[in-house]
């Protein structure tokens, strides 16, 4: 363990071994100018001036997971199409070990985002939804990987990639893995026995309902935790920051972000950041410290991003 507001040095983060599995996609930006209204329809014309390919869902995770310096690797499905290999490349590019199921019934998911002037005029979602492995085949790829690493992250977008979570949190568990989810839909019983989930407040308002008060969201948010058996629950709540969850102790941690630019990839960043601290020795309050600079950090900038450890390192720990 480490002392309290000492990040993990690079060696130790060098030596974190994770393993991400859920919903990979490909996220691309449109880049252009508007300068006119289109006289079909009152909408913006955009020129596009520039393309760019960016990792996204559990990739983006992966990604940020190795801009810290930590090894990881993936898994999840794809199609047979030119949006996987483009995946796959950048997957190299970033220093991801890849392991993706290419399933010729589907497409890759690609989220599409048209920018202009610096501003979001557009998403396009082509998002096909994968009919899941047949669960021998991909627990047999998942045990014979998970042996060679520390901690799991699950990073569900509901997609279909995860349509076996239950199972994967029993055969990680069993091998003494901690499990790290990000959490989607309106049944979290399928999350039961995982170490850490990261729902933000909407996904959590959704399976608990509205509260009150603060007193009203511990009790709820504690409810919640202990039924499903999960060790920690912390909840992201934008510019109210992050509160953690467990039997010791609830804590809250104020927001770091000094400008909010977007919001797009920073559960990712979340996820990403605490797993990598946790996997390289950090106490969880630190590594929830970190986790919330790095998405104040994150915040700021425009599309997914990832945060590295020189960033982290270039200013005061959040929390101290």
């Amino acid at each position: 363990m480490w002392a309290k507001g000492t990040l993990p040095d690079a060696a130790h983060i060098a030596d974190a071994r994770i393993l991400v599995a859920g919903d990979v996609m490909l996220d691309r930006y449109w880049f252009g100018d508007v300068s006119r209204i289109s006289p079909e329809a009152p909408v913006p014309v955009v020129r596009i001036a520039r393309c760019e390919d960016r990792l996204g869902g559990a990739a983006n995770v992966a990604r940020n997971i190795a801009a810290l310096g930590a090894h990881v690797a993936l898994h999840g499905i794809v199609g047979n199409d030119p949006a996987a290999e483009c995946i796959k490349a950048l997957l190299v590019e970033a220093g991801v070990a890849a392991h993706l199921c290419h399933q010729a019934s589907v497409s890759t998911i690609i989220k599409l985002r048209v920018i202009g002037r610096q501003q979001h005029l557009l998403r396009v979602d082509f998002d096909e939804a994968p009919e899941g492995l047949p669960m021998p085949a991909e627990l047999v790829l998942l045990r014979r990987l998970l042996p060679e690493y520390a901690l799991v992250v699950l990073s569900d977008y509901a997609k279909g990639s995860l349509a076996d979570v239950a199972a994967l949190i029993a055969l990680a568990r069993a091998l003494d893995k901690p499990v790290l989810v990000d959490p989607k839909g309106e049944d979290f019983s399928r999350y039961a026995n995982a170490t850490l989930l990261t729902p933000n407040k909407s996904e959590l308002r959704l399976i608990v309902g509205a509260w009150r008060d603060e007193e009203e969201l511990r009790a709820k948010a504690q409810a919640l935790r202990k039924s499903l058996a999960v060790k920690a629950l912390l909840v992201t709540r934008s510019e109210e920051g992050m509160t953690l969850f467990t039997d010791q102790l609830i804590r809250h941690f104020p927001a770091c972000a000094r400008e909010v630019y977007d919001v797009c990839g920073a559960g990712d960043t979340v996820i990403a950041t605490l797993a990598t601290m946790l996997a390289a020795g950090a106490e969880l309050e630190l590594a929830i410290d970190t986790a919330n600079r790095a998405a104040g950090l994150a915040v700021s900038k425009q599309g997914a991003v990832a945060i590295s450890r020189d960033a982290l390192m270039s200013g005061p720990v959040a929390g101290r």
